[in-house]
């Protein structure tokens, strides 16, 4: 590899992210959504009623970040905070009835953004690309790689 071409990888993966977060940004904003707030609730769909600091762990953010997005979320009516049963100190983050009606149209998001980044690429290649971005993201968390087949899953 030439020497120009060293950081050519590192550099391509980077502007594909940052045009992927771009394009879904767009789509969200659409919704009412900002950057980031829809990693939370899509934790919260997945899981309601977990505390700031275990939603923080599970998307990788620092838990004054979180504490910001969640505060903005409930602003617009989208979460609430409740105190715990086991502990009054403790907070954890539930999605209200608008929140959930709103799943769906962050979900249909993330699946327009991922179809316009996924266009000309066939199911092989696409399957591939998951394989390759799953070993980057275990490489770069120290985390042993864990694929799951997902062949008799169906695509929409």
């Amino acid at each position: 590899m030439a020497k120009a071409d060293k950081t050519a990888t590192m550099s391509r993966l980077h502007s594909a992210a940052r045009l992927a977060r771009t394009a879904l940004a767009a789509r969200l904003l659409a919704h009412g959504f900002y950057a980031g707030q829809d990693q939370i609730m899509l934790a919260l769909d997945r899981e309601d009623g977990q505390t700031p600091g275990n939603l923080a762990g599970r998307l990788g953010v620092r838990p004054p970040t979180i504490t910001k997005t969640i505060n903005r979320l409930q602003a617009q009516g989208f979460l609430e905070k409740r105190a715990s049963d086991s502990d009054a100190r403790q907070a954890h983050i539930f999605l209200t009835d608008t929140g959930r009606e709103t799943i769906r149209a962050i979900e249909k998001s993330v699946k327009k953004t991922e179809k316009q980044a996924l266009k000309g690429l066939d199911k092989k290649d696409q399957k591939a690309l998951f394989k390759l971005l799953a070993r980057i993201e275990a490489n770069l968390s120290n985390e042993e790689l864990v694929l799951i087949d997902d062949d008799a899953e169906s695509d929409d």
